[in-house]
């Protein structure tokens, strides 16, 4: 259960990195569900590297959060990268 955990939770951190920086995204939601689901991973390995937790055990608010966390940052990340190959 926890790789599917994390892939839901994914889900809901893209949506909510999406409502957190809202704009155009290259690619549009599917786009950003996806970075949802990397940054859901991202954050929470970073999460575990600093102590606040480890993989999905359920859905708490710190996992929401840390997940959230790391999609907002993969987002970033990803126009920064799209916006100069354009």
């Amino acid at each position: 259960m926890g790789v599917l955990s994390w892939v839901i939770l994914g889900l809901i951190a893209g949506a909510l990195a999406k409502w957190i920086m809202p704009g155009r995204d290259p690619g549009g939601w599917i786009v950003t569900m996806v970075i949802g689901i990397v940054g859901a991973f991202i954050g929470g390995w970073l999460g575990a590297l600093v102590g606040l937790g480890g993989p999905v055990t359920g859905f708490g608010i710190g996992d929401i959060i840390t997940a959230t966390i790391g999609a907002v940052i993969f987002l970033a990340i990803y126009r920064m990268f799209k916006r100069r190959g354009n």
